[in-house]
């Protein structure tokens, strides 16, 4: 059931430069990676965001939020999600994760101060409004580390069962 307080952004705009072509269009077990990520955040969450660049013109069955920048780094779909949210309280999940469940976003909503991150890395993670200027000022900056952008905010670390947190980088991944 979908949480009434969370907004879920779908990160689709990388640059899939390791993997060949576009990873949200890539199938796994039957389905593509940027619609699996899309149904999970419609489980999870009352409102969606998907934010990428409209000059990849991704056909996609939903919208797509241009991140209205010229660099391709998480960070630009972070900070257009947390501007675009109708909640304080945002989910971020990168299109390339397609084991996530309802159960692993969750737990990094709930441990979420302005910030929690899974113990691997900055993605997935769970983003208040209240971390918004921070990240504003680093991509300003172009200081494009998601990880350093954070660091000086209220984070919250959350270990995450491994499993979830399998990330596609080559078109072999989504073979597994």
């Amino acid at each position: 059931m979908a949480d009434r307080a969370l907004t879920g952004v779908l990160l689709v705009g990388g640059a899939s430069t390791r993997f060949g072509s576009p990873k949200a269009l890539a199938r796994f077990d039957g389905e593509a990676l940027a619609e699996r990520a899309w149904r999970l955040l419609g489980e999870t969450c009352d409102e969606q965001i998907a934010v990428g660049k409209h000059a990849d013109a991704l056909e996609l069955p939903f919208a797509v939020l241009d991140d209205g920048t010229g660099v391709r780094a998480p960070i630009a779909g972070v900070v257009a999600g947390l501007r675009a949210a109708a909640h304080e309280l945002v989910l971020v999940i990168p299109v390339d994760m397609p084991l996530l469940d309802s159960a692993a976003l969750r737990e990094l909503a709930q441990a979420c101060r302005d910030v929690a991150v899974a113990h691997t890395g900055p993605l997935p993670g769970a983003y208040r409004k209240t971390a918004l200027p921070a990240l504003e000022h680093a991509l300003a900056a172009g200081e494009l580390g998601l990880r350093d952008a954070i660091a000086g905010l209220d984070a919250a670390v959350v270990q995450l069962d491994p499993g979830v947190l399998l990330n596609v980088n080559t078109p072999d991944d989504v073979h597994l």
